[in-house]
């Protein structure tokens, strides 16, 4: 018999299958121990290990597009600088981290060791300034200011700067052609801040922490076409953040460019014959004051009549829109908005709020027509009116006898419209209103687009007020508590302040005689803003249209071939009929041949270039006079103002008649040519911009007068000069 089993295998061979399957249960035991222990009891820790090695993004951003003038002309732009930057992902990799690179770096670049460490490393809560506050992943500026010659020697010693490059990158520019700095106009970038990083981290063109965004002017209006698109570059890295691959890359793409309806060559004859209105208003002395006007603050605004485009806006005091490239220092920051220098950041063109004086009274006019007075009525002009026991004296207690509306426009006849004023005020019930008063004036002035936006598209415009009853109830409830504490020490205190405070607690809800009177000709608790009045002024001009003005005129791709227009939009009509216009059109023409605007438009060609306007002087308590200057023709309005500068026609007017001669070419004796005019008639096509983004713009020399009054003649001028 055989000792071999039926399985045909040997006691030896079955030991040796049992060992084997004993190691085999042995192993596979230990391996799921370890698959245990791994994804059951360290599962967590290894996951987030996991979720570690993740994409980063870098972003490149966008090459911001250019705002141009009417002609093609950069207001702002970009200029290339040599940017020196270095990677901290390279510079880890080192066995020093990088120090000696940078060591080297500083000394080529002419800084400290120390500064450049600083430069590269990154925030958190407890780094001071400097640090990089953006991306680890993304090359990192050391100086935006390198030389040719350092930037040359870091690309030929390639092998002594491994991570650092110096590369050609756009910085932001305000090239101010001819020295139209048009700084409130254009505005100026700021830092992104950390919310709207947040905001933007999951749309497809997100923000660097280094991003500069429109903070104000054109450049927060059309920030977005302005913007582009920025690049995204996807790193795959692991949690210690090494780099392990590259993942999906896109192209960044530059932003569009916005053409604006400035001419740049109007703009700098705007800004220049403004301030030089302000200066000589320094050099003037006020008589009633007993020391030189101090003309501390000022804007004028160039609009074409039919569409509502502005030409030029200026606003003194103003500033340097560079100053805010690459960060703007503590200093400068300071200076911006300081009291001191009458925040020049401010666009008194469409933030300055002031009572318009005469200018004021082709509203009144409208309404007075509305009410039911007939243009060619006779009123009164006499050197005085008397209501409530009050005596309203005409400027310059001048009298004229009875004359026309027109004519009181002419002649700027303050009696008149105190008159008209006074006696709509009782037609309404005076103190006693009646349930639906008529209030011609006051709606008569909403109607011509006062009390709110003109709809602008620059940020921040400010509404004016026009001080009807229901104003006057919601400002006594606003002060009614401060009024009535100050009152209460009165009859014992009976200075100005205290005694207005006592009427005011008591009587402050009303709409009293002297608001109707005042208000009439633009004084008392009216403001209105230079941009409303040009809105106006052009309105009367083209038949009656109150257009939104716009600064903007197309938004033009970087290739040029896609325009997108910015069509001009009425807000309204103005509340007068044709007739009334056409009359009020003669009568303000008179104010330029023959009233109080007459003597600054001495020879100027009425028969070819028929001049309109209108003087205006605002008395405001506790200052100096308010200077305003209302004209226009058929193609342009011009409306120009002077804060604590005088009369109307002194201050304002050699400016404003300065600016429409440089804009049709004349001399000082009225005589045209047409080579020298700027711009005879508007602009209406848009400058053509090449496949590659390149535009064939027109250079600008800066504005030269051609003939100008010695300050002494201005300043007598100004002193002997009609009042409005």
């Amino acid at each position: 018999m055989s000792n071999i089993p039926e399985t045909g295998r040997t006691q030896r061979v079955q030991i040796r299958l049992i060992i084997l399957q004993v190691l085999v249960f042995s192993l596979l035991l230990t391996l799921g121990g370890r698959l245990w222990y791994l994804q059951i009891r360290n599962g967590r820790e290894y996951t987030d290990e996991a979720r570690s090695n993740h994409v980063q993004q870098v972003v490149q951003p966008a090459v911001r597009g250019s705002i141009l003038d009417a002609r093609g002309v950069p207001l702002a732009d970009n200029e290339t600088r040599l940017v020196v930057s270095a990677s901290r992902t390279d510079l880890l990799k080192m066995d020093d981290d990088g120090k000696g690179v940078l060591t080297r770096l500083a000394d080529v670049l002419d800084m400290k060791p120390k500064d450049v460490f600083d430069k590269v490393r990154l925030c958190d809560a407890k780094t001071p300034q400097p640090c990089w506050n953006g991306s680890p992943y993304q090359p990192i500026p050391v100086t935006d200011e390198a030389t040719t010659q350092q930037a040359l020697q870091i690309r030929e010693r390639a092998e002594d700067f491994p991570g650092i490059t110096a590369e050609p990158t756009a910085v932001r520019r305000y090239a101010s052609p001819g020295k139209a700095n048009t700084a409130q106009v254009l505005g100026y970038l700021s830092p992104v801040t950390d919310e709207e990083i947040t905001k933007a981290q999951k749309t497809n063109s997100p923000y660097l922490r280094s991003d500069q965004v429109g903070r104000s002017g054109l450049e927060r209006t059309y920030d977005k076409e302005l913007r582009g698109k920025a690049g995204v570059t996807r790193y795959e890295v692991d949690n210690l953040g090494r780099v392990i691959g590259q993942a999906k890359n896109d192209e960044a793409k530059p932003g569009s460019s916005v053409v604006t309806s400035i001419d740049a060559r109007v703009q700098a004859v705007a800004e220049y014959e403004l301030n030089e209105a302000m200066k000589t208003a320094r050099k003037t002395f006020d008589k009633n004051t007993d020391q030189n006007y101090k003309a501390d603050s000022g804007a004028v605004v160039v609009m074409e009549a039919k569409t509502g485009r502005v030409v030029a806006m200026a606003s003194n005091p103003d500033y340097d829109p560079n100053a805010w490239v690459g960060g703007i220092s503590g200093k400068d920051y300071a200076r911006m908005t300081s009291k001191k220098s009458n925040y020049p950041l401010l666009n008194r063109a469409i933030q300055g709020q002031a009572a318009p004086g005469s200018i004021f009274k082709v509203v009144s006019t409208a309404a007075s027509v509305r009410a039911g007075y007939p243009f060619d009525g006779r009123y009164n002009c006499g050197s005085s009116y008397s209501a409530d026991g009050q005596v309203y004296k005409n400027f310059e207690s001048q009298s004229h006898g009875p004359i026309t509306l027109g004519q009181a426009l002419e002649v700027s006849c303050d009696t008149v419209f105190y008159a008209l004023g006074h006696q709509q005020w009782q037609k309404d019930g005076g103190l006693q209103p009646k349930k639906n008063p008529k209030d011609w004036f006051f709606k008569t002035a909403h109607q011509f687009g006062l009390g709110k936006e003109t709809g602008i598209d620059l940020p921040n415009e400010v509404t004016g007020r026009v001080p009807d009853r229901q104003w006057k109830k919601d400002f006594w409830k606003a002060n009614k508590d401060a009024w009535c504490k100050q009152g209460k020490q009165w009859p014992k205190k009976k200075d100005f302040g205290t005694v207005l405070a006592h009427e005011n607690c008591l009587e402050g809800m009303k709409l009293h005689a002297y608001d109707a009177i005042n208000y009439s000709i633009g004084q008392g608790d009216t403001l209105v803003t230079p941009i409303q009045m040009a809105t106006i002024y052009a309105a009367i001009s083209n038949g009656g249209t109150l257009y939104d003005p716009t600064v903007g005129k197309a938004v033009i791709s970087p290739d040029g071939k896609n325009v997108r227009w910015i069509e001009p939009h009425s807000h309204g009509k103005l509340p007068a009929s044709a007739k009334t216009l056409k009359e009020m059109e003669g009568a303000l023409a008179g104010v330029a041949t023959r009233g109080t605007a007459a003597w600054r438009f001495g020879g100027w060609p009425q028969d070819k270039i028929p001049m309109h306007a209108k003087t205006g002087t605002a008395e405001v308590y506790g200052k100096q006079t308010t200077s305003w200057f209302a004209t226009y023709t058929k193609d342009y309005s011009i409306v120009m103002t002077i804060s604590q500068g005088g009369t109307g026609s002194g201050a304002s007017g050699p400016a404003v008649r300065n600016i429409y001669d440089a804009i049709y070419g004349l001399d000082d004796s009225g005589k045209q040519d047409l080579k020298k005019a700027l711009l005879p008639t508007p602009q209406k096509s848009l400058p053509k911009i090449q496949h590659d983004g390149s535009i064939d713009a027109p250079t600008i020399k800066p504005y030269a007068p051609n003939s100008q009054k010695a300050p002494e003649e201005q300043t007598l001028a100004a002193v002997l000069g009609r009042r409005d």
